[in-house]
């Protein structure tokens, strides 16, 4: 047995393994509440040491893709508790990904028809959010340029996040992953490319981009504890019209630094270099040298927080790195859509099921809750 099917300690509970399964936006749940099936879909890969749910809305405003469940309604909390205690029945360990889209969202999902918000007035240039076209049948739609969010309304989102995180522990989930990557509303603050604002969320300063992700933190760990909150960035991440700049690898040490003095459960890295974008080098999957550079001085500000990496993960890859300490957990994502039973596969090294794309989003049970554990 190698580290990665070891039990391990997080943050205030215990792993029977270090697999983790990512977040994964499936669009299947019709109401925005989790179902049965979404109950069902779970409690299969509740093998894995940690399961961290898809993207949560954690408020109407913050919901940028139809049929995602939230968790800001009552109905929704019930929905999730049915998810987190089948997932419990069965020996596992779950996460809440709490989320606010910002920018990427579009005027037929929002309330009465209002422009999404973001901390830019910048529109999302090539980006997609999945609403209602003019027909009103779902499909992929734009997102127009977005208002800004006043200096009040930062601080009323700060404290829906915290309202989050209190729901998803009512809904029975050991703890929430604040979304803070790809390209989403706290990328948003973070790029100075992006964050056009002149209050103390600036672009100015690098103290300003961090404010509003470290109130977040703040305002959730003061709710629910440290040992029960994650993070997700995705440095060098380029999603949803996030361009390079020069100063990701001084935010990410500050922002880092600061989540380590918190001691928060873990930061979970999202590894884009496999995403192709336009002019990016190393789109072929191959991992970008800045990225990997960054990463690996994580571990030295973060000594009571645990490092999680996803992004073209493989047994190989993650039992590497964490026996040279990087990371401590390795997260699979679209492996897990295929592979209800991946720690095991894994674990013996047993061949992968090919995931079918075209039933990743929307639709049934068919692509969702159909696929075989291995039976050799």
């Amino acid at each position: 047995m190698t580290e990665l099917f070891e039990p391990f300690n997080l943050g205030d509970i215990t792993l029977r393994n270090r697999v983790v399964m990512a977040p994964l936006t499936r669009s299947r749940s019709p109401n925005d509440a989790a179902t049965e099936r979404v109950a069902l879909y779970y409690t299969q890969r509740a093998t894995a040491g940690l399961i961290v749910s898809e993207g949560t809305p954690i408020s109407r405003e913050g919901q940028g893709y139809l049929f995602n469940p939230g968790i800001f309604s009552a109905e929704q909390i019930a929905g999730w508790r049915l998810t987190t205690d089948s997932v419990h029945a069965a020996g596992g360990k779950m996460f809440a990904q709490i989320w606010h889209v910002g920018r990427v969202s579009h005027p037929s999902i929002q309330e009465d028809g209002k422009l999404p918000v973001s901390a830019s007035s910048k529109k999302p240039e090539g980006a997609s959010a999945f609403g209602y076209d003019a027909e009103g049948s779902p499909a992929l739609v734009e997102p127009p340029a977005p208002r800004p969010l006043t200096t009040e309304e930062v601080g009323r989102i700060v404290g829906e996040f915290a309202q989050a995180a209190e729901n998803a522990i009512v809904a029975g989930f050991d703890g929430v992953e604040i979304h803070g990557a790809n390209g989403y509303l706290h990328e948003q603050f973070l790029n100075p490319l992006v964050n056009d604002r002149t209050d103390q969320y600036s672009a100015g300063e690098l103290r300003n981009r961090i404010r509003f992700t470290l109130e977040v933190i703040d305002a959730v760990v003061a709710r629910i504890g440290a040992g029960r909150v994650g993070i997700r960035i995705s440095p060098y991440g380029e999603l949803f019209d996030m361009p390079v700049y020069e100063q990701i690898d001084e935010t990410y040490s500050e922002l880092v630094s600061e989540i380590g003095a918190r001691k928060l459960a873990y930061v979970h890295v999202m590894d884009q270099s496999n995403f192709p974008a336009p002019g990016k080098e190393d789109s072929d999957g191959g991992s970008n040298q800045a990225f990997i550079n960054l990463l690996s001085s994580f571990k030295s500000k973060l000594p009571n927080t645990a490092v999680i990496l996803a992004g073209g993960m493989t047994r190989e890859r993650a039992e590497q790195l964490i026996g040279d300490g990087v990371i401590d957990l390795a997260a699979f994502g679209t492996a897990y859509i295929s592979n209800p039973d991946l720690v095991a596969r894994l674990q013996h090294q047993w061949p992968l099921n090919e995931a079918d794309r075209a039933t990743f989003y929307g639709g049934g049970a068919e692509g969702y809750i159909d696929y075989s554990p291995y039976k050799g």
